[in-house]
């Protein structure tokens, strides 16, 4: 058993003795189906991928299996490394995508909203006036 100061590599390559480097079972720890899933999509979009899945052993246990079985020879390491690459992208694109900087936040949902809050008071004492008859002439038109 590791000692309390040890850390456990999230990474782990499993593979039988005299196997080949095309079909490889890698054990991810601390990780669940969100990195799972998404990941195993990531890397059966690679044509070279012949099987990716993954399993989670148990509830309880915080790790992934994760299979990879190549074709061509191609080693099970490149598309792993690819599809976290690629996943990485994505995830990096959908935050330049959707996080909105403080100073635009501001200008495209508070400065619209006390413009149009302006508008509809200025609205509002422009009618005030013409129904008290205090409107220009071309008001009352």
């Amino acid at each position: 058993m590791a000692g309390d100061g040890e850390k456990k590599p999230k990474l782990e390559m499993v593979q039988a003795d005299g196997a080949q480097e095309d079909c490889v079972t890698f054990v991810m720890h601390d990780e669940d189906h969100t990195l799972g899933n998404s990941l195993r999509y990531m890397i059966m979009k690679n044509p070279d991928v012949e099987f990716c899945g993954y399993t989670i052993t148990h509830p309880s246990e915080s790790k992934i299996n994760f299979r990879i079985q190549t074709r061509g020879g191609v080693p099970a390491v490149e598309p792993l490394q690819k599809g976290l690459s690629d996943l990485h992208q994505v995830c990096q694109h959908v935050l330049n995508t959707f996080q909105v900087p403080p100073c635009r936040h501001f200008l495209v949902f508070v400065c619209p909203l006390q413009l149009k809050q302006k508008k509809e008071k200025r609205n509002l004492e422009a009618g005030r006036r013409r129904s008290w008859g205090f409107g220009s002439a071309s008001a009352q038109a």
